[in-house]
């Protein structure tokens, strides 16, 4: 071989682009470029699945108020607290006098009214109560009355799937998520370093050009929101902390109280005294505190109400402030006296807090919450991409691409059900909630059960059909149920699209845009997916250098 040839292909195996012929490359395993390449592929494969649904379910609970308020058809939007607040008061005094405590989370600007949570006064020899019931719950609509409403999780969803999982204990659904981040993390940082020309990648997008193209999409998804990718990731890994490195924590602290008042200070508990005594007007209260933060209240808590020993605590917005560690106010559940305020947190509260509130976003406005949802978008088509490029890679390098080895076919089902069918599980979900009877018992798990049988379908496809064909067929269905959701609100229901532009409801009818906008680009992708027809691949000529194409290219 020319000498001037293998020592070109030698330089660019040292980048990370080629492989080196004639000559040896450093090292036992290759260039720093090489090994990069590789961690990339395979911490990206590994856990790209669960970092798909994790990635577009966050991307969503960035809405979720406001999805709350549209699987909720029924609440109008609160043009004022202060009626709203009243009928909150008004409801749990009636229906919680005696309670231990209650809980107010107060209405903002997407929120669909006030909801109610309230404990009951414990009874001796009683078991505990479980988590999730419902009886101790209720909604305050905009009119300051109880609301009936149908039963969902709505935009909650979302939020609590995108790091609690589903139908597993909570505690391993975090590990596997925390586990998961870690290596997205991984895939990241390998990801920039394996890249030669991270910045023209941005504004380089071929057409048709098969894997290349692939290849074009997923650079320029990566590089687009770089900054929001390893933010979203690391702030991600934030939150989990103190379960995925708790040394810290065992060797400072005797116990996980002593932690938690530090992290979550709070007035002093008072004891039941027997007495009534009539429980201070909670608006009065909600105004001097916001007088006092500079910011809007986001949630009052009552101890005690009914008892000459109540204690009201208002704490701040997580909406007015970056850090997700909110300062609150503690008065006198009777005379209206303040009793408590909470202290300046300290440096590393204020550090926590801060990287908790930019990974939740709920400080940021309409204009700064669209970005941080488009940069969601991105980075699951970066995550989708990815994943779809590893097969795509690979099929032409195999013995027989007509026919794949089972590691292979067991890597494309999973693409297929997850990249596929997870979104076509969404909208499942979202038809549920619009399709279910309202009075149907379970209602709310049942929606969320109609999004995992959607799923398993999408894989029962990947398993039966061939890839295209089972590519198209779950895209072109996800397509047709997103666009057809808010045709069905206009033609069906009182509260579309048509209704929500005619009341200027903007949140409304966004998302009833955004699904139509969703729907076409699936509907696009599944008739460009249906009319591609792979090319045999080429016979490489041995006796002339080649380079093999790979993600830093």
């Amino acid at each position: 071989m020319d000498p001037r040839i293998a020592g070109r292909d030698c330089r660019r195996a040292d980048l990370g682009i080629g492989r080196c012929h004639g000559a040896a490359v450093s090292g036992p395993g290759g260039s720093l470029r090489q090994s990069q390449s590789f961690l990339h592929s395979w911490s990206g494969l590994l856990v790209g699945w669960v970092v798909f649904i994790v990635f577009v379910a966050g991307t969503i609970a960035f809405y979720r108020d406001g999805l709350n308020r549209w699987m909720r058809p029924e609440l109008a939007r609160v043009e004022a607290r202060a009626p709203v607040i009243a009928g909150a008061q008004r409801f749990l005094a009636h229906r919680a006098p005696d309670a231990k405590s209650w809980f107010i989370t107060l209405p903002g600007a997407a929120a669909p009214g006030a909801h109610l949570f309230w404990q009951p006064e414990p009874i001796k020899g009683e078991p505990k109560r479980r988590r999730g019931r419902r009886d101790n719950q209720a909604i305050i609509g905009a009119d300051g009355e109880p609301a009936v409403v149908r039963d969902t999780r709505g935009g909650e969803f979302f939020y609590r799937f995108h790091f609690d999982l589903h139908y597993m204990p909570v505690i391993w659904a975090r590990w596997l998520v925390g586990f998961a981040a870690m290596a997205m993390l991984v895939a990241i940082l390998s990801g920039i370093v394996t890249h030669k020309k991270i910045f023209r990648d941005f504004f380089t997008l071929r057409r048709g050009k098969g894997q290349r193209s692939w290849l074009d999409g997923h650079n320029a998804a990566a590089v687009l929101a770089l900054p929001f990718h390893l933010m979203i990731t690391y702030t991600g890994l934030v939150t989990l902390m103190a379960m995925l490195m708790p040394w810290a924590v065992v060797a400072n602290y005797t116990d996980d109280q002593a932690l938690f008042d530090k992290l979550f200070p709070a007035a002093a508990e008072t004891e039941r005294s027997h007495r009534a005594a009539p429980l201070v007007d909670l608006n009065r209260l909600v105004a001097d505190a916001e007088r006092r933060f500079g910011a809007p209240a986001g949630a009052v808590s009552v101890s005690l109400p009914g008892d000459a020993a109540a204690r009201v605590t208002v704490s701040q917005s997580p909406t007015a402030t970056l850090s997700a560690r909110t300062p609150s106010l503690t008065y006198d559940g009777v005379s209206g006296a303040l009793v408590w305020q909470s202290p300046a947190p300290g440096a590393a509260v204020v550090t926590a807090g801060a990287m908790v509130g930019l990974h939740a976003g709920r400080f940021a406005g309409d204009g700064l919450r669209l970005v941080y949802f488009l940069c969601g978008v991105a980075g699951s088509v970066m995550i989708g991409s990815g994943l779809v490029l590893w097969t795509v890679k690979r099929r032409v390098k195999l013995p027989d691409p007509a026919r794949p080895h089972f590691g292979f076919r067991l890597v494309e089902w999973l693409n297929i059900a997850v990249v596929g069918g997870f979104p076509l599980g969404i909208a499942a979900f979202f038809w549920a909630n619009r399709l279910l009877p309202l009075g149907m018992k379970g209602r709310a798990e049942w929606e969320v059960h109609w999004l995992f049988l959607a799923w398993a379908a999408a894989l029962l496809i990947a398993a039966l059909r061939r890839p295209a064909t089972a590519w198209t067929w779950v895209l072109g269905t996800t397509g047709v149920l997103l666009i057809t959701l808010p045709l069905y609100g206009v033609a069906m229901t009182d509260f579309g699209l048509a209704a929500a532009l005619g009341k200027g409801d903007g949140m409304m009818a966004g998302i009833d845009i955004a699904l139509l906008l969703f729907g076409l680009g699936y509907l696009a992708l599944a008739r460009r997916v249906g009319r591609h027809r792979a090319l045999p691949p080429r016979r490489r000529d041995r006796s002339v250098p080649t380079l093999e194409l790979d993600a830093a290219e």
